[in-house]
């Protein structure tokens, strides 16, 4: 009975080492085994042996890309405008020692170093070149993080910008200063339109003005040179120039008549005298 219980004492005690000391990795990740409390070495995919009691598995790290999101924020700009931009990060675990023994937690202390990182890339720029070049920043926050997490066995595939955009406050004063702006193009749109019509109003008059004085000259010219021709011709021939005056004079008058302001219209008794008399010295 005591030989069937030893026995089976040292069944169990063999089944214990044997499952310490063989340790079979999975593809995708890497195992850090320390000696005494000490690291020894990182285990490979595959099947690996270790001391049993010796050694311990003080981590099973994965090889495979790591996404963190890192949580959105509030970030001031120079011009004091409060955006929230938000990121995301592709990370890889290339020295599993280094993730363990490197920093407490290599996740969290990726996360914080985007997040203090990304404050102060923004903090540099305005509010319009923040909202603008959001390839710019993500290049840069990749290259300031990317020497830092190197030191923790870990490396920064990509970093990606997911949101950065105005906060409800600010968006809410942007919307409003967007239609201020359009009501005061609105106004001077308006003005301009006012203004070029009054100068085309003015233009025309002046071109009516010029026009008009210039009429009146060729309509003096005119009279003077048809004057100047009748008193010429009426030294000779008193009688056609007063039958062609008097026809003038009589057809004016019928105009005159026919006028809707010409109430009242009296004619010479004698139309040859007043013809004689409009000719004057002329005729004696």
């Amino acid at each position: 009975m005591v030989s069937l219980y030893i026995i089976g004492v040292f069944a169990v005690v063999i089944i214990v080492t044997l499952y310490k000391g063989i340790k079979v990795v999975p593809q995708g990740e890497e195992w850090v085994i320390e000696r005494l409390g000490k690291f020894y070495r990182t285990l490979s995919p595959g099947l690996n042996l270790i001391i049993p009691y010796i050694d311990s598995v003080r981590e099973r790290m994965t090889t495979r890309d790591i996404i963190l999101d890192v949580p959105q924020q509030e970030v001031i700009t120079m011009d004091n405008a409060v955006i929230l931009t938000n990121a995301i990060a592709f990370i890889r675990v290339t020295r599993p020692s280094d993730a363990v023994y490197g920093v407490e937690d290599f996740r969290m202390a990726i996360i914080n170093l985007v997040m203090t990182t990304l404050r102060s890339i923004i903090g540099e720029m305005k509010l319009d070149e923040a909202l603008s070049n959001r390839d710019m920043i993500k290049a840069r926050l990749k290259e300031q993080i990317i020497d830092d997490v190197a030191d923790w066995g870990v490396t920064v595939k990509s970093v990606e910008i997911q949101d950065i955009s105005p906060s409800p406050s600010m968006q809410k004063a942007m919307e409003q200063q967007a239609a201020a702006e359009r009501e005061r193009r609105a106004v001077v749109t308006m003005a301009d339109g006012n203004k070029n019509a009054a100068i085309l109003e003015a233009e025309g008059k002046l071109e009516a003005a010029k026009l008009e004085a210039q009429a009146q000259v060729a309509l003096a010219t005119a009279s003077a040179e048809a004057i100047a021709r009748i008193s010429e011709s009426i030294q000779e021939r008193e009688l056609p120039a007063m039958f062609l005056l008097g026809d003038r004079y009589i057809a004016a008058l019928e105009k005159l008549s026919e006028s809707e302001n010409g109430k009242f219209v009296v004619y010479p008794a004698d139309v040859q005298q007043a013809i004689k008399g409009m000719l004057g010295s002329v005729f004696k």
